[in-house]
């Protein structure tokens, strides 16, 4: 059900491998990255100029994939540093520190906040949203922001975009494929979701409060661009900050609803956040800078911009790199695959389902192992259509359970690619929480690959 694997695949996997050596041994990977592009780019052209180009062209794929995820970022952190400049952040926060007393009830409440966010509307809007009110809140009682990162990395990146129960994209993708009812898909995947979602959240919190305890965490850390400016109490009144400090929640609170009553998902309701931010961002520079609000305008958007590709900058090679394992191989270096071929890293997946003999339980651990490969790209979904192909021929020969090995393939697709293990899909979360992905990846992986195999495991007896 694949294509015989090239050279160029092989390859791809040895620099994958390196990658992550790279990576366990705590150094930079943007290197191995152009290194990995450029020698794929001369296996598949064999030509030098055209090479060099696919490098350069390979990045330019990058930014423009990345590009709404650094507008928003970047609009966001603009928004919050005129939000603490003017004190209105302060009075913004005050509720939440009533249920945040502790690093233990925020990293719990950050959690189940973003999932269930995420659950209507996807990580994506989630982040920007959750992390500019609740993150300076934690901040304040203890956690740290990697801490926080955690938190909203696996309970929306994982738990939530992994089940999908309410918008439902990616049970109907892996349900197509398969040949079943979404239905099928989502009743399989419940058992699942929540064994994956309680042992790798859980694990996740030990870790954290065991690091917290031996002071291996910093609880300060740098929060310039949310929280640590001096707000200047002559910018607005006491009544406008109190105003607004009301107004803005219901302003993102009609987005919300908005998303609901016009079905936006995604991008367009990442674009609805973002312009209303662009919006409270004019609104209250121009109200407290007067004269000045023009320029202020300006400033602040440079300031978020500045942060924005600050923090993506480093990533942008290791995710032209990926990108080269799905649909960017095609866009970045040209018809060079077999004419079979469905993306480098599909086609791994189909090679490993075609060669393995089969077991219920063989075929759970496969199951986990394509969803895994497929979501290295670091796009949790453009692979889970294999594994609902792979379910489907699994269960033709053990006779049931393709439901389960369906659900089960998405689960891991979407936890490895979705954003909790690959760095650069983990930057919206990181940039937020002005952590470094590469850490944040390194503290999510133990978690999640005990996650998976518990999962895995759950999944042999439901077969």
């Amino acid at each position: 059900m694949g294509v015989e694997l090239t050279l160029i695949h092989w390859i791809y996997v040895a620099f994958i491998i390196g990658i992550i050596a790279f990576m366990v041994m705590r150094r930079d990977t943007s290197l191995i990255c152009i290194i990995g592009i450029f020698t794929i780019a001369v296996l598949a052209t064999n030509n030098l100029t055209s090479s060099i180009s696919g490098v350069f062209n390979s990045f330019i794929y990058a930014i423009s994939e990345l590009l709404p995820t650094i507008l928003i970022i970047s609009i966001i952190v603009s928004m919050s540093k005129v939000l603490t400049d003017t004190g209105i952040n302060d009075i913004m926060v005050a509720p939440f520190t009533k249920l945040m007393k502790t690093p233990t009830l925020s990293f719990w409440t950050i959690g189940i906040i973003m999932m269930v966010t995420s659950w209507f509307f996807w990580p994506s809007p989630a982040v920007a949203l959750i992390g500019a009110v609740l993150l300076p809140v934690a901040i304040r009682v203890g956690l740290p922001a990697l801490g926080a990162a955690v938190a909203m990395n696996l309970f929306g990146h994982g738990i939530a975009l992994s089940g999908d129960f309410i918008i439902q994209a990616a049970p109907k993708l892996t349900g197509d494929a398969a040949g079943i009812p979404v239905g099928d898909v989502i009743s399989a995947s419940i058992p699942l979701v929540i064994t994956m979602g309680l042992v790798t959240t859980i694990i996740a919190f030990w870790f954290l409060k065991r690091d917290m305890k031996a002071n291996k965490l910093a609880i300060n850390t740098d929060m310039t661009h949310i929280n640590t400016s001096t707000p200047n109490q002559t910018l607005l009144s006491n009544s406008q900050k109190r105003w607004f400090a009301f107004l803005i929640p219901l302003l993102f609170a009609l987005d919300v609803v908005a998303m609901f009553v016009l079905n936006l998902q995604g991008g367009d309701a990442t674009a609805l956040i973002g312009g209303t931010a662009i919006f409270i961002l004019i609104l209250l520079t121009m109200l407290a800078h007067r004269n000045k609000g023009l320029e202020k305008t300006t400033q602040y958007l440079i300031d978020g911009f500045q942060f924005g590709f600050k923090v993506f900058g480093p990533v942008i090679p290791i995710a032209a790199f990926f990108y080269l394992g799905d649909a960017g191989f095609t866009k970045i270096i040209g018809e060079y695959l077999p004419q079979a071929s469905h993306g480098i890293v599909n086609d791994l997946g189909s090679a490993l389902a075609s060669t393995v003999p089969l077991t219920k339980e063989i075929a759970a651990v496969t199951l986990t192992i394509v969803g895994g490969i497929t979501g290295l790209d670091g796009s949790g979904f453009s692979g889970i259509s294999l594994a609902g192909s792979v379910a489907h021929l699994f269960s033709e020969s053990l006779s049931s359970g393709i439901a389960t090995l369906t659900a089960l393939g998405q689960i891991a697709a979407i936890w490895v690619g979705g954003g909790t293990i690959i760095p650069w899909a983990l930057i919206p979360v990181a940039a937020i929480c002005n952590v470094d992905p590469f850490e944040l990846a390194r503290r999510n992986i133990i978690p999640v690959g005990i996650g998976l195999l518990v999962t895995t495991i759950v999944a042999m007896f439901l077969i």
